[in-house]
């Protein structure tokens, strides 16, 4: 019988692995952040265009939030003007 596994544990021991693909830093993620949002809203290939973002992205909390926070305020935006 095999035990269930916990995402929480996976997530956790991903982290401390690190990722398996080049990664960016803060400053680049900083730097390519808008680009990256913008080519995501779009509906294009974001992790293709701009690669190691993804990477960077789901081992930095405070890049995962600015990340989530400007595409959040950007489809906001694009819903409102639509209207």
């Amino acid at each position: 019988m095999t035990a269930a596994r916990d995402p929480q544990h996976d997530r956790l021991l991903a982290r401390l692995l690190g990722p398996a693909e080049p990664e960016l830093t803060c400053e680049q993620c900083f730097d390519l952040l808008d680009r990256y949002v913008d080519l995501e809203v779009a509906g294009k290939p974001a992790d293709e265009l701009v690669p190691g973002m993804r990477a960077h992205l789901e081992g930095c909390p405070a890049c995962q939030e600015d990340h989530e926070s400007l595409r959040d305020f950007v489809m906001r935006e694009g819903k409102a003007e639509a209207r």
